[in-house]
């Protein structure tokens, strides 16, 4: 049983289907798995008794035409789960059992999937590092003193412990695709409007999107292929013609032409970053595709305009936990006393300092100044893109601009935090698909990785670079249990 977990998603659909590995089976192994890896500090909910009891059902009763057959998956606390504990990693949620699921959590358990617990994640999705959370920092599984990113840092971290075999993020600035390049894993951020935001915690509505979360890019497309739906309950949902992208996922990227962004690099950006970049435009010639020089000139106004936005609508979503409805509750002397001392109480630092900043640019006379100007700024980093894409097919840079940091590391500079967001933050400002994939090691032997970025709607083809890619690359790490109790 012990080697059910080393079985990728897909293999272990294909088993299921031929009969030689029960949903029970698999699901004890992960249980078991995740019992012993508490260290990690992954899982914020667990549900393994529930998720026994339903691959039971699954086994007496199986249905094979499932895309996901009787297998297990945890998925991150941002996710309502109906009649299941909703905190988003916040005391102020501590106490938040929904009375509905979201939209993409429900799309797995209509394919057939089970659920294993709700994995940590930094509070309301706010970091770059898993340490906001208020359940504490997750650790990563490559070494006992490292963060494994964030803020899908416990979807990161029990993947590649192999405590679920898939697993689904958020991404709002990079929130998928950092953790994904710190553990070695493969990280999809969708389009904007690909993926129903119905039942997500909300951070910053114009810039979060749900994305899989997996150890290699056929499990990715399998995943993205359930979860992306059109949801007449978002407004944001886009309609459109999804593709199989199982089926249509190829490793022919002949003739692509891949664009290489000279803004992207940065001051200070180590040797080895320069090296895996390097490598992976080799790669991607090697696989046939043709290497192109582009530009796009306002990158380097990304990261503070996604600091004005991101806040501007995490201070606007945020004023609904107020301790009336839902949610933890600090008795006051009066009303207001009870918002100040709810809210005080309830969020952590990260979420206070994101809020004052969002408060202070939508307030009056700093609104033109400042969300106003920024928004016209998010229009040329789209308009960027929009150019680069006239000629080229996609775009290759790396995901982070360095290794997985050490817990503490940045905890307290949060600008230095913020920079750790520099090459994915483009993306979400031009609602733009990007996919991360393990590329080499620094020097220490922590996993490096290169994002892939493509046009709206255009998943399919940046799967396929991806996919090409990784056949290329053929990434080995070999993570040690060390944790396991």
């Amino acid at each position: 049983m012990s080697d059910i977990i080393n079985f990728n998603l897909s293999e272990l659909v294909l088993n299921i289907k031929n009969k030689k590995i029960s949903s029970t089976e698999i699901t004890k192994a992960y249980v078991e798995r995740s019992d012993k890896s508490k260290h990690l500090n992954s899982y914020n909910e667990e549900t393994f008794d529930e998720a026994l009891k339903k691959a039971n059902e699954f086994d007496s009763k199986p249905d094979f035409n499932k895309m996901l057959p009787g297998i297990p998956i945890a998925v991150k606390d941002l996710f309502c789960t109906k009649n299941i504990k909703t905190t988003a990693s916040s005391k102020i949620l501590d106490n938040f059992i929904p009375t509905y699921e979201s939209t993409v959590t429900q799309n797995l358990w209509n394919q057939g999937a089970i659920l294993l617990g709700k994995l940590n994640c930094d509070e309301f999705a706010m970091g770059s590092s898993n340490e906001t959370s208020y359940f504490g920092n997750v650790i990563s599984p490559i070494d006992k003193n490292l963060v494994p990113g964030g803020s899908s840092g416990g979807s990161a971290s029990a993947l590649a412990a192999k405590l679920t075999p898939a697993t689904i993020g958020t991404d709002t600035g990079g929130s998928i695709r950092q953790p994904a390049s710190f553990t070695g894993t493969v990280g999809l951020k969708p389009t904007y409007g690909s993926c129903s935001r119905y039942g997500i915690v909300a951070f910053a509505s114009s810039l979060d999107q749900a994305g899989p979360m997996t150890r290699n890019v056929k499990d990715s497309a399998l995943m993205l292929e359930i979860i992306s739906s059109f949801d007449d309950k978002d407004s944001t949902s886009i309609n459109f013609k999804r593709p199989n992208y199982t089926k249509d996922l190829s490793i022919n990227i002949k003739g692509k032409k891949i664009g290489i962004p000279k803004e992207y690099r940065v001051d200070g950006m180590s040797k080895e970053i320069e090296n895996l970049w390097e490598n992976g435009k080799n790669y991607l010639k090697d696989c046939g595709a043709e290497i192109i020089d582009i530009s796009l000139p306002h990158t380097k106004f990304a990261l503070p305009t996604y600091y004005i936005v991101a806040p501007a609508e995490a201070s606007s979503n945020l004023a609904r936990y107020d301790g009336v409805k839902y949610g933890f509750r600090n008795e006051g002397e009066n009303l207001i006393d009870m918002y100040e001392k709810t809210r005080s109480e309830g969020f952590g630092d990260e979420v206070k300092r994101r809020i004052m900043i969002g408060t202070y640019v939508l307030s009056s006379g700093y609104y033109d100044a400042y969300y106003l100007k920024a928004q016209k700024v998010r229009r040329l980093i789209k308009n960027d893109f929009d150019n680069a894409f006239q000629s080229v097919d996609a775009i290759l840079t790396p995901s982070t601009p360095s290794s997985a940091f050490k817990i503490g590391e940045k905890l307290n500079d949060p600008v230095s935090m913020y920079l750790n967001d520099i090459f994915t933050v483009p993306v979400n400002l031009a609602g733009l698909p990007g996919i991360s994939i393990p590329a080499g090691l620094d020097k220490k032997g922590y996993p490096l990785g290169l994002q892939i970025i493509g046009k709206a709607f255009d998943e399919q083809n940046i799967l396929n670079i991806a996919y090409s890619m990784e056949d290329k690359i053929n990434f080995k790490f070999d993570i040690k249990d060390w944790w396991i109790k």
